[in-house]
């Protein structure tokens, strides 16, 4: 699932791994539930880093890029740390996390916290009040609030045009009703809308991962659950567990129950859900998944209406789509 929406593969991995568990009754462990909030909002800054600057680009403005790349490398790093990897770090499980945080990484993203917020302003003097700016994006690729709906968009896209419509609010998933967190709109629903929302957003993923570091608490990173999830590896009863384990399943054993699933996450680009129908063998009868990128890419003929065709440029990229999340 990493390669859906290449700069959102941690919200990627979450979606799936909860459409799972809740097909499967899985309850997961509190530490591991917040340790996936805040690599998931960690990911959502990264993703809208890549966002500003190429869109920036796009319009002209060269110098931003640089400096969205700057802040996004930090996170990378934090997450080749912690997961292992940079752009697909395959870091969530089926019933918690692949491993615990590593030794002083707290720290790190403590740092990157504290600092962030002074290089979201150095991006709205860049951009905010710029008059070439204003000029490229207000009353830009305009969609009312009713046709986004009709066209089913979801995330910023949809946010930007006056719909207070997210996930983590409308159905929490992973604790998010115990972070303290507001949903960014616009009220115009054009470019400059949509890139103040995202602006807005990161400054509020960002004030989760503090809440998530401060609050974080202790314990196992994984379900104790021997039918999916394997046993610690410091555990001192390690192989006497995997060999009742692999007993118990060759004997007796395991298929997930009979029935469908719908999970979804607020991912970077919108509602990112996955649909499971199990028929009670241990592969899915049927696995759908729902991109944020394909239902918000529909909306651009809506937007683009009596534009100019270097309008079309700034709109599109207003959008934020990613083509791994249209194909699927």
């Amino acid at each position: 699932t990493d390669r859906l929406d290449y700069t959102n593969a941690m919200g990627n991995n979450f979606a799936y791994v909860l459409a799972v568990e809740k097909l499967l009754g899985i309850e997961v462990p509190k530490r591991a539930q917040y340790i996936r909030v805040m690599m998931a909002e960690l990911q959502r800054i990264a993703a809208h880093l890549i966002w500003l600057g190429t869109h920036a680009l796009d319009i002209g403005a060269m110098t931003l890029l640089l400096y969205n790349f700057r802040e996004r490398e930090d996170i990378l790093r934090i997450f080749e740390e912690v997961a292992g990897g940079r752009l697909t770090p395959t870091y969530l499980r089926i019933g918690g996390l692949s491993k615990d945080l590593p030794e002083g990484i707290e720290e790190k993203i403590k740092a990157f916290v504290q600092a962030f917020p002074d290089h979201v302003k150095e991006y709205e003097i860049l951009l905010t009040k710029n008059v070439i700016w204003m000029k490229r994006t207000k009353g830009v690729g305009i969609i009312s609030k009713e046709d986004a709906l009709s066209f089913g968009v979801t995330g910023p896209t949809l946010r930007g045009s006056g719909v207070k419509y997210d996930v983590r609010k409308a159905f929490p998933y992973s604790s998010y009703e115990e972070f303290d967190f507001e949903i960014p709109i616009g009220t115009v629903g054009d470019v400059y809308d949509r890139y103040i929302v995202r602006l807005r957003e990161m400054e509020w993923s960002n004030a989760i991962v503090e809440q998530a570091l401060e609050r974080l608490p202790g314990g196992p990173i994984i379900a104790n659950d021997p039918w999916v999830t394997l046993p610690p590896k410091d555990d001192v009863l390690n192989d006497i567990a995997s060999l009742i384990r692999q007993f118990k399943i060759v004997s007796e054993g395991f298929y997930p129950p009979q029935g469908e699933v719908y999970a979804s996450v607020e991912a970077s680009k919108g509602e990112l859900g996955f649909y499971i129908v199990s028929d009670g063998s241990n592969r899915p009868y049927r696995f759908g998944i729902r991109t944020p990128s394909f239902a918000n890419l529909s909306s651009l003929s809506k937007m683009i209406e009596g534009s100019l065709i270097a309008d079309v440029i700034a709109v599109i990229g207003s959008i934020d789509i990613v083509l791994g999340e249209v194909d699927r």
